[in-house]
């Protein structure tokens, strides 16, 4: 009798949670997928449809293929991203008199909201009275060339979105910097004692000592990259040309433009196992490159 109670009570304990998982994240998970295969209006009932959606979707040459191929152009942006942010804390390690001022700045843009972000970079690129070309324009007219129209430019659209995403790399460094820092120091003195400089230190000690906290930023990298979407519904709404219409962002305007919730499901299951795949290869790749302190080879 009081294993029962002691049973009853732990579940009626667990039951707000479990509450909450089945009707706020199981059953969307399980209703989008089931309206994946509707032709669903939101204000009609559902239709089964089959794999209309999805054959719809991938033979989709104006649209659907154009803003897949955007969002996999924004994952040149990971490399750029983990080179400058990883270098920019390596050189914020140092320990020399006001270094922590130049964190605080380095660190400012992350914490900014991305709204007010994005604003601001619609005056910096913009081609007529934007600060960028203002700096730029001087500097190319003794060649004869002309600055980007940016954000205006379907061939320079998506290279601004990137610039932009790197001004931000702030967060990524503090993640960079806390790692380098619990970087034991018995390490490099060995490294010293073999004769290794400043290169090889970084490279055979530091590098490998932080690759887990890489592998981290590469992972939410590639699913923020996937998801790519607030910046563009402010600064663009996916032009010029659709060169800026990214995948979640077409997703949008399928399920709350046009109201074709059915094919907007679809997507996020393409997008879900698109994900899967990326992330799947990271994983397969980090025990190539990953070292976790404490394993043997």
């Amino acid at each position: 009798m009081f294993k029962r109670q002691r049973n009853l009570q732990g579940w009626l304990f667990v039951s707000p949670w479990l509450v909450g998982f089945f009707v706020f994240t199981l059953y969307p998970i399980l209703a989008s997928l089931y309206y994946s295969f509707c032709d669903y209006r939101v204000l009609t009932p559902p239709k089964w449809v089959g794999l209309a959606n999805y054959a719809a979707l991938l033979t989709d040459r104006d649209y659907f293929l154009p803003s897949l191929w955007n969002t996999l152009f924004m994952l040149i942006e990971l490399p750029l991203a983990l080179v400058i942010g990883l270098t920019m804390a390596l050189l914020l390690n140092h320990k020399i008199p006001g270094i922590g001022i130049f964190r605080t700045i380095y660190y400012l843009p992350s914490i900014m909201p991305v709204v007010a972000v994005a604003v601001l970079w619609l005056w910096v690129l913009n081609p007529q009275y934007g600060l960028l070309n203002a700096v730029l324009t001087p500097l190319l007219a003794p060649f004869g060339l002309q600055p980007p129209g940016w954000l205006a430019d379907p061939k320079w659209s998506k290279p601004a979105f990137i610039m932009m995403d790197l001004w931000a790399v702030g967060g990524s460094v503090v993640i960079y910097l806390a790692s380098l820092q619990n970087v034991p120091a018995h390490l490099y003195e060995a490294a010293e004692i073999d004769g290794a400089g400043s290169w090889h230190k970084t490279i055979h000690v530091t590098l490998p000592m932080i690759s887990p906290v890489i592998f981290y930023n590469l992972i939410m990298g590639v699913i923020w990259t996937f998801q790519y979407f607030t910046q563009t519904f402010i600064m663009t709404q996916g032009g010029p040309q659709n060169s800026t219409l990214f995948y979640a962002l077409y997703l949008f305007y399928n399920a709350f433009r046009d109201f074709r919730m059915g094919r907007a499901c679809a997507m996020a299951w393409i997008l879900f196992i698109l994900t899967l795949i990326a992330t799947l290869i990271v994983f397969r790749t980090s025990a190539r490159w990953v070292y976790y302190e404490g394993e043997r080879n």
